[in-house]
């Protein structure tokens, strides 16, 4: 599934929209985005996601393109360290629904502390896990003093820890604290429309004023995905991306693809 935002498809704009724009069983289209083909003479036509799109020819802009999501530091907590930072049996808030069905940034927020300085305002991420993680930029990692390891979320065996604070105590972590690498979240249909499988690695390329290449971007497939190439906000100034822009893919597992090319 994904997520098409009316910033999504201005993103597209430079390529061009595809008309009509395909819109696959499980897709959301905002209101604001609806409207914004509309006032452009693009008809919006609808696919099931039982017959997935096979990508017969793979430079289509359409599917040449994938949505950024830009992840700020945050924390997602088991229920037991929820309880522990905010009061047995508390409940977390809801801030704002996320682009990955099911998940949401509460409004509650803890503060890092780490051997050389602290993080105050840390996004908690919910609902809880069953352990807990924080992810965070290496540029963080400078002002906490701690050097974390690069890895995919959910694989924290090993990994460094940091001392989290919240209004009713604190917690040591052993383990859990993670530069995330950058991957990209999809459905099975949308696996099956990139030609991808589980555990590939894309090649994405931006289109803006500072190009850059992500070459080992990590394929992540799941029914319940909604289509979001995950970067940190490092990544991002980099390329001066933002959420809602678009990359290209150009390849996958090392190949620059012919199909992809210009």
């Amino acid at each position: 599934m994904a997520l098409i935002t009316e910033t999504s498809l201005r993103a597209q704009l430079a390529k061009g929209i595809p008309n009509p724009f395909l819109i696959i069983e499980g897709d959301k289209l905002t209101p604001a985005a609806a409207d914004f083909l509309k006032s452009r003479g693009i008809a919006i036509q609808k696919s099931s996601a039982k017959t997935p799109i096979v990508l017969a020819d793979i430079k289509s802009d359409s599917n040449r393109l994938i949505p950024v999501g830009v992840s700020n530091r945050h924390i997602h907590l088991s229920k037991e360290h929820v309880d522990a930072l905010f009061g047995t049996g508390y409940a977390l808030t809801v801030l704002r629904e996320l682009s990955q069905p099911g998940q949401f940034a509460a409004k509650e927020t803890v503060t890092l502390i780490g051997p050389k300085g602290i993080i105050q305002n840390v996004r908690i991420l919910g609902p809880s896990r069953g352990a807990s993680q924080v992810e965070i930029s290496r540029t963080d990692s400078y002002t906490l003093g701690i050097q974390p390891a690069v890895r995919l979320s959910g694989d924290i065996l090993g990994t460094s820890g940091i001392t989290v604070a919240g209004p009713s105590g604190a917690v040591v972590l052993k383990e859990g604290l993670i530069v995330a690498k950058n991957h990209v979240h999809m459905s099975v249909a949308e696996a099956a429309r990139y030609q991808v499988a589980p555990g590939d690695r894309m090649i994405l390329s931006t289109m803006g004023d500072r190009p850059l290449i992500y070459a080992d971007v990590v394929v992540r497939v799941n029914e319940r995905f909604s289509l979001d190439f995950h970067i940190d906000t490092d990544e991002a100034n980099a390329a001066g991306l933002h959420t809602g822009d678009s990359v290209q893919v150009i390849g996958k597992n090392g190949i620059i693809t012919d199909s992809v090319g210009g």
